[in-house]
């Protein structure tokens, strides 16, 4: 593990554990797991006013579509032209493009420490114990087993997978008329790239993924009604 990263492990690793000492009497071997979800919940709370920045700039980017289409049309030989014109259209609404890719940027971060926290054995000069954390019966350290499945993975399969069913619908049906074939299989297909992903992941990970997919679904449903 790089040597920048053992500052934020080491204070993953005390947190998780603590929150899964603390709440070992109620959840018993899964103590470690729920603690995971806990503080997935808790990262994806402090991103919330990104998230809420994000769909005000997918609101706006909407009502911005068409006078870009129309520079477009306008400057389309001319990409420097169009470049200064959209930037100039953005800067005039307050907006930006790239305001909806905000919350996912902002958890990398977090995505990154807790891969590197379940592929460590030693974390703090001791021990990594939340290695020793199960779900049904599959520690949160191992990987998609490559030959045998096991409930965990198998459960954690399904609901990535309902979780990238619904995104997807989502995602199509917020694409204007003039969205061409290209997009629309994009927005349908790439939710589920989390199955993809979790394949390569601790399963610690992948229950940090399952979490933050389904908080951005119920997210989005709530918020942009």
């Amino acid at each position: 593990m790089p040597s920048f990263l053992d500052a934020p492990v080491n204070g993953a690793y005390h947190l998780v554990s603590w929150i899964a000492t603390t709440i070992e009497p109620l959840a018993g071997l899964y103590a470690a797991a729920v603690a995971i979800v806990i503080c997935t919940i808790a990262v994806r709370l402090l991103l919330l006013p990104l998230s809420l920045a994000a769909i005000r700039g997918e609101r706006s980017r909407a009502v911005l579509m068409p006078e870009i289409r129309k520079i477009n049309e306008r400057h389309g030989k001319d990409p420097e032209r169009v470049q200064r014109e959209v930037a100039k259209l953005q800067a005039e609404s307050g907006t930006t493009l790239l305001a909806g890719c905000l919350p996912m940027l902002a958890q990398i971060p977090f995505f990154w420490v807790m891969y590197s926290l379940f592929s460590t054995a030693v974390v703090a000069g001791q021990s990594n114990q939340l290695l020793a954390g199960t779900i049904f019966g599959a520690p949160l350290g191992i990987h998609w087993p490559l030959f045998a499945s096991t409930p965990a993975y198998l459960g954690l399969a399904v609901l990535l997978v309902i979780v990238a069913y619904f995104s997807s619908r989502r995602q199509v049906r917020q694409l204007d008329d003039s969205a061409s074939p290209m997009a629309r299989r994009l927005a349908r297909l790439l939710p589920f790239g989390t199955l993809a992903t979790a394949a390569f992941i601790p399963l610690a990970a992948g229950l940090y993924l399952l979490t933050t997919t389904t908080w951005t679904l119920l997210e989005r449903t709530i918020l942009q009604r």
